[in-house]
């Protein structure tokens, strides 16, 4: 870029002087700046420079002056706190449905939100254990079309796939497209999943969306207003374990009062409690009955049953039975 180009964008570049490089530890003096401009062929008188720092002001940056050494000017204030930042990154590095490639990408952005010195920290590895990445890059730009197709009141149609032994993909329906109406994308499991008006079943759906393939907005409007609008989606994800479907009941379950805290976080805080005895209380919630909703029974142990109705009691047991018998045959 020519000088004299470079001397009128001198604002410009003294603003990203402020927004790269400053911060409370690490402020530039009035010298700094001038030299730092005039590296990239900026002449910057005292009053000029000074001038140019009340527009920047009066623009709305948070410019501070320091006079304890090191002494200088730095932007006082972000849009982002460091904290928010961390959390932030945080969120990003641990989370499963977002691929490792896209996580740098994004967390290099992030950095860019906070001086050159405080991105340094947020450069960090979260330990999450035996953590497992999304493999479908796809998955960023896929939840960006939901939104959009949501947001248009349009139809969708993609292609499915689940995985195979050989950890090959395999086209669900002999890779014939779904048409379905997106009402809702929630977040369970670590996993997206998108909630929406099937047209071929007359139901309403979930999918894992980082399984789903080529989506397309078909410029139709949705379908399924009516089943929507007597939906909620709270309850929905409260009574449906790992977005796993089910044959929905009211059960009675009981369990030890150490286990009130998991009962809360599973069912939320208006769920039904009642008091059994003084080291138990029973609980009535209406979920989809399935073998995750028993796998999260039977992980809680001992202290936790399921008294009614008898129907999934006798369905409990019968699953129970099998596995029993699966380990009796291993032997």
């Amino acid at each position: 870029m020519a000088k004299s180009s470079n001397q009128k964008a001198k604002i410009l570049y003294l603003m990203e002087l402020f927004l790269e490089q400053t911060d409370e530890e690490h402020p530039l003096s009035r010298r700094c700046l001038e030299e730092k401009l005039s590296d990239i062929g900026i002449r910057a008188e005292r009053k000029t420079l000074y001038n140019d720092i009340e527009t920047l002001k009066s623009f709305g940056l948070d410019i501070a002056y320091r006079k304890e050494q090191p002494e200088g000017y730095y932007l006082a204030q972000r849009e982002f706190e460091l904290p928010e930042l961390k959390l932030l990154v945080d969120a990003v590095q641990s989370s499963r449905f977002i691929t490792q490639k896209k996580s740098d990408s994004l967390i290099r952005k992030i950095a860019k939100l906070a001086s050159r010195y405080e991105a340094r920290s947020l450069q960090r590895q979260v330990v999450v254990a035996d953590r497992i990445k999304a493999m479908n890059e796809s998955i960023y730009y896929n939840v960006d079309k939901l939104h959009a197709a949501i947001g248009r009141d349009e139809q969708i149609v993609f292609r499915y796939f689940e995985w195979t032994v050989s950890k090959e993909i395999r086209l669900k329906k002999d890779g014939e497209r779904y048409c379905v109406s997106p009402w809702a994308l929630t977040w369970d499991n670590e996993n997206y999943y998108l909630i929406g008006y099937d047209m071929e079943a007359g139901i309403i759906k979930h999918f894992r969306v980082d399984k789903m393939l080529h989506i397309e907005l078909e410029g139709q409007k949705r379908a399924g207003r009516e089943e929507f609008s007597r939906f909620d989606l709270a309850q929905y994800t409260k009574r449906t374990f790992s977005m796993f479907g089910g044959n929905e009941e009211t059960v009675r379950l009981r369990f030890h009062n150490r286990f009130v805290g998991v009962v809360i976080d599973r069912f939320g805080k208006d769920v039904s409690l009642r008091p059994d005895g003084e080291t138990h209380f029973t609980a009535r919630v209406q979920v989809a009955v399935s073998e995750q909703f028993f796998g999260w029974m039977t992980g809680l142990g001992r202290d936790a049953q399921i008294l009614s109705p008898q129907s999934v009691v006798d369905e409990y047991r019968r699953l129970l039975g099998d596995l029993e018998d699966m380990y009796k045959d291993a032997e």
